[in-house]
């Protein structure tokens, strides 16, 4: 089995933003976060990529496809990862000239009152980050272990790999297709946390202009998340090799002259 993909036929227009959102079962959350984000006017487009979910996502997924010119969707034929679905996502992107990409939760984790945010940073920046821990940012509904360890993973990945971000394994971010075509996506291989480390870190060192706006991540309230000891223990040790495969490669000259 290889993806396939649902669009609506006959669209006139394309807009130059798209947002991706990766699905496993989230068959509770897509319609009414799809809904909320065309509602907002923006000029945003939305590519959902489902991995099979079990719970029918990706009929969901169609049926919004198919009823709104915005919406496209990639179905993927098994639970294959987070990561290689930003990157499945960020190659069709490309591949249709959007010139800004935001990724975001379907679980309203990500709250899409935020993407108009995003969109004015990326007016003068290269990489917008959504972030839980700079001022004005938080959370909602955590236990305290889960606070701890969330940011207790950012301080890790700032001390493993040197860059300044205050929420490294934030995944609620903007990106201008400069970024995409200058990192290398296609040699991306982190999933979960390390995923949106590898990203940020890939882009602070090319020296791409990233700007971080606050927000409020609210925990899920419907469907179940996705965190396993699995995703937490590849990102403890996918920090290093990021780190280490950094050293090892030669030095590019930053973008913008400096």
């Amino acid at each position: 089995n290889t993806a396939s993909e649902t669009t609506r036929p006959g669209r006139l227009f394309m807009n130059k933003t798209i947002v991706l959102i990766g699905t496993y079962n989230e068959s509770e959350n897509l319609a009414a976060i799809a809904g909320e984000i065309l509602a907002l006017r923006a000029g945003l487009d939305i590519l959902v990529i489902d991995d099979n979910s079990p719970d029918g996502t990706g009929r969901v997924a169609d049926a919004l496809a198919a009823a709104h010119p915005e919406v496209s969707v990639i179905h993927r034929p098994g639970k294959l990862g987070l990561g290689t679905a930003y990157v499945a996502g960020f190659r069709r992107a490309l591949e249709r000239g959007y010139e800004r990409v935001i990724t975001m939760d379907a679980d309203f984790s990500h709250h899409p009152r935020y993407l108009p945010g995003i969109l004015r940073a990326l007016e003068t920046n290269d990489v917008v980050v959504g972030s839980r821990y700079t001022k004005g940012g938080g959370v909602e509904n955590w236990p305290r272990h889960r606070i701890l360890l969330s940011r207790g993973g950012s301080v890790y990945a700032r001390l493993v790999t040197g860059m300044p971000s205050s929420d490294a394994t934030g995944g609620f971010n903007g990106y201008r297709r400069e970024v995409l075509e200058g990192i290398g996506i296609d040699s991306i291989r982190s999933e979960g946390y390390s995923f949106q480390v590898e990203m940020k870190f890939r882009s602070w060192k090319k020296g791409y202009r990233i700007a971080e706006i606050p927000i409020v991540f609210a925990d899920r309230t419907r469907g179940k998340s996705k965190m396993s000891k699995r995703i937490f223990l590849e990102a403890v040790f996918m920090l290093w090799k990021i780190r280490f495969a950094d050293r090892a490669a030669p030095q590019t000259p930053p973008p913008h002259g400096g």
